[in-house]
């Protein structure tokens, strides 16, 4: 059969070739490099037939393939790790063992009274190291149901019957499952689909990281495992280079970050909503004059909608069927009602009880709506997923002449917002997914406007097939942290369904009813999320003007404290976010303290600066820059935060 490689050249093979011939046909050197092949966007062992028919396209993945190559030799290396786990844990049962995102982990069930944790990692590690240097092979057999229980059901391993009894029982009746696929590396013989690379030797790099618990088959009501994290990599160095990013992100949590700062904290009173303190808040308040700000300039008007409403908008919106889980649902005189878990169907009711012209449009609402979503207690993590926050919302009722430049003055919107953090975005339209609202041909104009808006305007964009709102294609815009994660800050939503199901109208040039479109825009999204993702990207050192205290005055000795109030009243009568630290302790301590709280400016005052009517400066990280004249430093922090400089 002839196959098609990816620089379009014909590779004809005999029946029955596997991959490692089709490797070899290629050339040595990449039969040496291969791990898997690719058959039709499939991939498949070395060692398996070429499956026939389709297109034929291959491509041969090696340690060059990026993450499709990392994801096989860490599916390796957990099978590598249940290995060891039974030879030095007897009695273990294995359950699961897949890649996950950076790793693996592999759950087991351990024996009575044994426990599992960090310190017993090396020896894991050793046993893990001898198997990979006898550079054993995985080898693929598929064998008859009854073959397989009767194996694992001898050997004890109750997770893996349970696995295949439901494969069988969940097959369709037109595709009976008859056989199921061992994997066989050493002595190990684990129940898998595979694929894996050909030996354990080609994993070079790896190291155990965590143990956590995990619900068998994620239920509470079943047996609590023992979950191993791992991670693999083709070298030392980039294993290296992936500890050093984690002890990076460690360093930069949020949440510690927060603690650290003293902007917020969480308590079980209220699980999935931060408390925030007054440095926290100011911080909050920044972003939201800030969207206030920048909307005003572009022609967007504020409204408040209530936080409860009846059964019947999200009936009618079409969220009681496609998000009644995710909200709180209340009833109070036979009435049914919920939270907002999002502002939109408020916003169209309330674009509904006004008439409205065509002279109106667009119309441009804006709501810092505070909202609430039933996230489920396991997800829950700092500020980047919640229960209550609020965001930046805004949504736009034009015509559908007005799409390609609303969308256009959304996205303008959105990078002059995120040049203000010096945050840098690539944007992503996301398609019809299969769970939608709405017809096909309501579908394809949107999708369609939203194409022309992005390429009328010579915007580069990614495609991300069936990602959409279930009531509308988007666009996503996505940055890159200095941790080298990925983000999704903003979104544009085109909705022509919505308005259908409300019944919105405005009054066009004719007189007639139309139809009007509406845009769903978050740039920021939550404000809880985004500054979640500016403490992490920025390790805490927020710029000047969204710190949560810009300043703190630092005399030398009680003598000093007069005048260090003073100047505090100065800067803060002058709207500079400031605080006096006049704790009985050295100024060393104290500029110790301050630099721990990554205050921006440190103000030291003493004898000298007393009488001169100065401030002796710190900066962050910089240290000491000299004595200035307070009015001078005050007419110099006042341009900085009004520009709201990056430095």
């Amino acid at each position: 059969m002839d196959y098609l490689l990816p620089n379009g050249d014909k590779l004809s093979l005999a029946d029955g070739a596997t991959g490692a011939d089709a490797a070899t046909a290629i050339g040595p050197g990449l039969a040496k490099a291969a791990l898997a092949i690719k058959v039709d966007g499939v991939t498949y062992d070395l060692s398996r037939e070429l499956p026939t028919g389709g297109e034929g396209r291959i491509e041969i993945i090696t340690e060059k393939s990026g993450e499709e190559a990392l994801e096989l030799i860490r599916h390796d290396t957990a099978h590598v790790f249940a290995e060891a786990m039974l030879e030095l844990y007897p009695g273990v049962q294995i359950s699961i063992g897949p890649p996950i995102d950076n790793g693996f982990y592999y759950d087991v069930d351990l024996p009575e009274g044994v426990t599992l944790n960090e310190d017993d990692f090396p020896a894991i590690e050793a046993r893990m190291r001898e198997h990979i240097g006898a550079d054993e092979p995985f080898v693929r057999e598929d064998v008859p149901v009854a073959v397989a229980l009767d194996r694992y059901r001898g050997a004890g391993q109750s997770y893996k019957v349970e696995l295949i009894e439901d494969l069988v029982k969940n097959a369709p009746a037109d595709a009976p499952v008859e056989t199921v696929s061992l994997y066989t590396n050493g002595k190990f013989v684990d129940l898998c689909r595979g694929p894996h690379a050909p030996t354990t030797k080609r994993i070079k790099a790896f190291k155990l990281q965590s143990v956590a618990g995990a619900y068998w088959r994620g239920d509470s009501n079943r047996q609590m495992l023992t979950r191993v994290y791992g991670t693999a990599f083709f070298s030392n160095k980039e294993l290296e280079e992936y500890l050093e990013r984690l002890e990076r992100a460690r360093q930069n949590d949020h949440r510690r970050l927060g603690q650290q700062l003293g902007m917020f904290s969480f308590n079980e009173v209220s699980p999935g909503a931060a408390f925030w303190f007054p440095p926290g808040t100011a911080v909050f308040n920044e972003l939201v004059k800030l969207s206030r700000e920048l909307g005003r300039e572009r022609g967007y008007v504020e409204a408040k909608t209530p936080q409860i409403f009846d059964s019947s908008l999200w009936k009618t919106s079409g969220h009681w069927d496609k998000y009644d889980g995710a909200m709180f649902i209340t009833e109070y005189e036979d009435q049914q009602m919920a939270v907002k878990p999002m502002n939109c169907p408020g916003h169209a009711k309330l674009f509904s009880m006004q008439p409205h012209s065509y002279r109106d449009l667009p119309l441009r609402i804006w709501e810092p709506g505070l909202l609430h979503r039933r996230e489920p207690s396991g997800t829950l993590h700092g500020l980047l997923r919640v229960r209550h926050f609020a965001q930046d919302d805004s949504h736009i009722f034009c015509t559908e002449d007005q799409i390609q430049d609303e969308v256009a003055g959304v996205l303008q919107f959105a990078f002059d917002t995120y040049k203000l953090f010096d945050l840098d975005v690539k944007l992503e339209l996301s398609t019809r997914p299969e769970q939608r609202i709405g017809s096909d041909e309501l579908w394809d104009k949107s999708e369609d406007a939203l194409k022309r808006a992005l390429d009328g305007h010579g915007l580069e964009y990614t495609i991300n097939e069936g990602d959409g709102a279930f009531y509308g294609p988007k666009i996503d815009m996505h940055m890159t942290d200095s941790l080298g994660r990925s983000w999704q800050l903003g979104t544009c939503q085109l909705d022509y369904n919505m308005p259908e199901r409300f019944g919105l109208t405005y009054t066009g040039a004719d007189n007639a009813e139309h139809q009007p479109v509406m845009i769903h825009r978050a740039l920021m999204g939550s404000y809880e999320r985004f500054i979640g993702i500016l403490l992490e990207h920025f390790g805490g050192e927020l710029p000047l003007w969204l710190a949560p205290v810009q300043v703190i005055v630092l005399p030398i000795a009680d003598r000093h404290n007069e005048y260090a109030w003073s100047v505090r009243a100065t800067l803060a009568a002058a709207g500079v976010r400031v605080e006096l630290d006049d704790r009985t302790e050295s100024v060393g301590r104290k500029i110790r303290d301050a630099e721990v709280r990554k205050a921006p400016f440190m103000l030291v005052v003493g004898d000298r600066e007393q009488e001169a009517g100065e401030v002796g400066v710190r900066e962050h990280r910089a240290g000491d820059t000299g004595a200035v004249a307070l009015d001078d430093f005050l007419h110099r922090i006042s341009d900085l935060i009004a520009t709201r400089s990056l430095t």
